[in-house]
């Protein structure tokens, strides 16, 4: 190689680089023009020599250590930027072959960045998070993230040492996305993004679109792989139809059943072995699972979930939730989500203060906090925010046959001043209570799955009187098929638990919901909610002595056959089954 001399830009570059503040690597690392040919420069830490070969591992060049901390340049004369090569890189104690990635282009192109930024990528998890593909013949990983703020970010990981230092991201400032290839990085890699944010402070985050997440404590991402389309299950889509009866099993996959030898949950394998025949038998015609996004604490039954990309890891690995849902589906059984998108948790390697500024979240605690379940609101208003949750429904519902979502707290989501006092909530640019953001990106999801989803439905877990819930966005409803009925709920469990000689002074309870059956496509729930946070049992709520009382859910069967709506039972519930001798099949 010529004499080379240290230029203002090595300068710039080499201490930006090597101090973790560089938000342009490639400007400068990776392959570029020069006056006689390319011009190469490396950054490897701790990196003794460095050697430019080619494909077939034959010499090029050596590289000049410009900087003791790891920085190489190489000229090579009558070569073009598309010049493929690798480097051979010496170390203390090894010599390795590795692949440049600062020689490989980006994933993300002009139109990319203009559909996310105004909102109208229909699914954004095409492009963000981790995907397993081939660039020039070469294997590996594409990452992106969405983190318009930071100063700088990386992909770390096992197979960098965990070292933010190197593996800086290409920023587009157009869109606020920040991409990579790595080539050779494998499937089952774990993960994380290391955000050096708008304030100077390192953050370790977990990838918000990540399709795989490690066992809890743990919190990294995992390499998985977009999950491939899966067809739409045409007899399971046409029971959403408004006139086909169905029957919901609601069940939490954590506390159905355990494992005998352990008390350890069931894998999604076993649980389509054990799980799918019992509901089939007891006469079910849908299952609907309680949150399956990953999430760190096991008591909030999957409702605070750090990653809706991400089947949680409790149960097994993504495909063995798709075995589950086909199971599901080769038996006529059609398989409903519990849907969280009102909310999420405070915990620091999720979505909060994500690069240095509140960027999923309001800034205002008025706008963005739940105190009830400490925990925050999303912006719905940002673009890129509703197009990163209506793309999770899209994906649940392509990407592993999800049937129908069932969209959980929808109250606490349209209303600004849901669970706050006088003085708690901001009114909206009308002076009213309503969240219109957050209904317009109801309405907007609603649309795409209309449009978009062969057939697939989504159910409100709403319980105020707001209008036009199940009506359509054309109609200025919030496009939902269908509404659970919370006041029938409620009425009937009030009426049930009365002693019978009182009953006949209340029967309004029971005749109140008639009054306004028919202003909503309903669906009537026997739900966890009436169970948890010592609610007590269904059957624990019946006057009588145990055995006795079992005799109080004929009514209720017998109810909820005969109104005009669908019908959502508590696993619990079935466990009376047929040995009752009471209790018919659904």
């Amino acid at each position: 190689m010529q004499d080379y001399t240290y230029s203002e830009k090595d300068a710039f570059f080499v201490e930006r680089l090597s101090s973790g503040s560089c938000n342009d690597p490639f400007s400068y690392l990776g392959i570029h023009p020069s006056n006689n040919g390319v011009i190469i420069r490396v950054f490897l830490p701790s990196a003794i020599a460095c050697q430019v070969i080619d494909l077939n591992g034959k010499p090029v060049s050596s590289m000049l250590k410009i900087d003791d901390r790891g920085f190489f340049i190489a000229e090579l004369i009558g070569k073009k930027t598309d010049f493929s090569y690798r480097l051979l890189v010496e170390y203390p104690d090894s010599t390795v072959d590795i692949e440049d990635p600062y020689r490989f282009k980006t994933h993300i192109q002009e139109l990319d960045n203009w559909l996310f930024a105004e909102g109208k990528q229909l699914r954004p998890y095409e492009k963000l998070g981790a995907h397993l593909v081939t660039q020039n013949e070469v294997g590996g990983v594409h990452f992106s993230v969405w983190a318009p703020n930071a100063q700088r970010v990386s992909v770390v990981g096992d197979f960098n040492h965990w070292n933010g230092l190197v593996h800086s991201m290409r920023f587009h400032p157009d869109s606020g996305i920040w991409d990579i290839f790595l080539p050779n990085v494998k499937k089952g890699e774990c993960y994380k993004f290391e955000v050096l944010d708008r304030n100077g402070v390192l953050r370790l985050k977990s990838d918000p679109y990540a399709f795989a997440s490690q066992f809890r404590p743990e919190t990294a991402s995992i390499v998985s792989g977009l999950p491939s389309i899966v067809p739409a299950e045409k007899t399971c889509r046409n029971a959403n139809a408004p006139d086909k009866p169905i029957s919901i099993y609601e069940v939490h996959l954590g506390s159905w059943r355990r494992n005998i030898e352990n008390n350890y949950w069931l894998s999604y394998e076993e649980l389509a072995d054990e799980l799918i025949p019992y509901v089939k038998d007891m006469g079910f015609t849908h299952i609907e699972l309680l949150p399956i996004s990953e999430f760190p604490f096991d008591g909030s039954w999957g409702y605070q979930t750090t990653s809706i990309y991400s089947p949680t890891s409790r149960f097994g690995t993504p495909e063995g939730l798709s075995y589950f849902i086909q199971k599901a589906h080769d038996k006529g059984i059609g398989v409903i989500l519990d849907w969280v998108v009102g909310h999420f948790p405070v915990d620091e390697h999720g979505l909060v203060y994500f690069d240095g500024t509140h960027l999923y979240e309001h800034s205002d605690p008025k706008e963005g906090y739940h105190k009830d379940w400490n925990t925050l609101i999303f912006s719905y208003g940002r673009n890129e925010v509703s197009n990163y949750l209506s793309g999770n429904a899209l994906y649940w519902i392509e990407r592993f046959g999800i049937d129908a979502l069932r969209v959980d707290a929808v109250a606490s989501m349209i209303y600004r001043d849901y669970s706050r006092s006088d003085g708690e909530w901001i009114p909206n640019k009308y002076g009213g209570r309503e969240n219109l953001e957050a209904i317009d990106f109801l309405r907007h999801t609603n649309n795409i799955l209309r449009d978009e989803s062969q057939g697939g439905a989504s159910i409100a877990e709403e319980s105020t009187s707001f209008a036009g819930v199940s009506h359509s966005t054309e109609r200025g409803g919030l496009g939902f098929n269908y509404k659970w009925n919370m006041g029938w709920m409620n009425d009937t469990l009030r009426y049930m638990q009365k002693d019978p000689i009182y009953r006949r002074y209340h029967h309004n309870l029971m005749t109140f919901g008639m009054t306004y059956q028919y202003s909503e496509q309903f669906v009537l729930p026997l739900s966890h909610d009436e169970v948890v946070h010592g609610k007590g049992s269904l059957l624990n709520k019946m006057p009588g002595i145990a055995g006795k009382n079992l005799r109080t859910y004929e009514p209720i069967m017998a109810i909820c056959g005969a109104i005009r709506a669908k019908n959502c039972s508590l696993w619990a519930t079935s466990l009376l089954k047929v040995k009752s001798g009471i209790l018919p099949r659904a």
